[in-house]
């Protein structure tokens, strides 16, 4: 791995990649919403986050060896815009999932009750809202590792052995839609007007692909509220204590009052990935958990094969396992 320690103009600029890309994102997305045709205006600017991304993931990479092409890029992208998407009613839109949702199920919605505070100006309400779904998004994720129902579908996220930008979307179908209904219904309920879900949405696209990046960035303080690049490659470690941690999608709000964060003096983990294994293609991965044998591929061993190893509390910092760490009963 490699940080940039030349000079400091490099170690300046590694600094403000992470800061500077969000909040150009975020401009981007003021002005899609604020225009005709948001979605299309948008889908633009996060195609134009993208290439910056790629460009700086050649120029001063986390991880050297992540540049290598895995032959999944293809599978990657059609997860991102086909499977992911299509749950969404977006195969043809890529990077809109939970906002196109939104943008249907939100305005046909009729809440029983309405608590939702709208005098607040509208960027407090979008604070509190994304603190609402994060709770959702945390505990979708959570259960995705703790229950070997639901980890034979997230999984497949995990399968990368490296983090690029493109891979940010590798989603099974199942995963995107325990995540959409754990984030959003809560927000319907209470009445949280279509904005709220746009900027939602924003938000969670552009911190989703600087999760992912493979750019050697400083984080530093954002490290305690974001979901940062550092944070995410120690959820993806093939290390048992490692990877059960940091769930938060966006913020870590949650991962810190529910004892989950996880963000050692030291640099994050490079050795990612599954002891199982998924299947070849997009449409293998695809149906490859709904079958038996599918789902002992991807889970490594049977179930109670993994029962009969799981760590003792004293093992467990140097256990090597990529499933459930916490639930295994089906």
């Amino acid at each position: 791995m490699s940080y940039p320690h030349a000079s400091v103009s490099s170690r300046l600029i590694s600094w403000l990649i992470w800061p500077c890309i969000f909040s150009a994102g975020l401009a981007g997305a003021d002005f899609a919403f604020k225009s005709s045709a948001p979605l299309l205006w948008f889908n633009l600017v996060y195609l134009c986050v993208v290439a910056v991304i790629a460009v700086f993931e050649r120029l001063m990479p986390y991880e050297k060896t992540w540049l290598v092409q895995d032959g999944e890029a293809l599978n990657d992208i059609a997860h991102t815009l086909l499977n992911k998407g299509a749950v969404q009613i977006a195969a043809a839109i890529g990077a809109l999932f939970p906002m196109v949702v939104a943008t249907v199920a939100q305005p046909v919605f009729t809440s029983p009750v309405h608590l939702w505070p709208d005098h607040w100006p509208l960027m407090a309400q979008v604070v509190l809202g994304l603190v609402i779904a994060e709770f959702g998004l945390y505990m979708a994720h959570r259960l995705a590792h703790e229950h070997l129902s639901l980890w034979r579908f997230h999984a497949l996220h995990h399968s990368v052995e490296r983090l690029w930008v493109i891979n940010t979307g590798r989603f099974h179908f199942v995963d995107s839609l325990v995540k959409i209904a754990l984030s959003q219904i809560p927000l319907y309920f209470i009445g949280a007007p279509l904005d709220v879900f746009l900027w939602i949405g924003a938000v969670t696209a552009f911190i989703g692909l600087l999760t992912h990046c493979n750019i050697a960035v400083r984080t530093g303080p954002l490290d305690w509220i974001f979901s940062t690049p550092r944070l995410h490659r120690w959820h993806h470690s093939r290390v048992l204590a490692e990877g059960n941690t940091n769930y938060g999608e966006n913020l870590v709000l949650w991962d810190q009052l529910l004892g989950t964060y996880y963000n050692p003096p030291r640099q994050s983990s490079t050795d990612i990935g599954i002891t199982g294994r998924v299947a070849s293609g997009f449409w293998g991965q695809l149906v490859q958990p709904f079958s038996v044998k599918g789902y002992r591929q991807i889970i490594g061993r049977k179930p109670n094969e993994i029962k009969a190893s799981v760590p003792t509390p004293a093992s467990k910092e140097t256990a090597s396992i990529s499933i459930p760490a916490e639930t295994y009963s089906e």
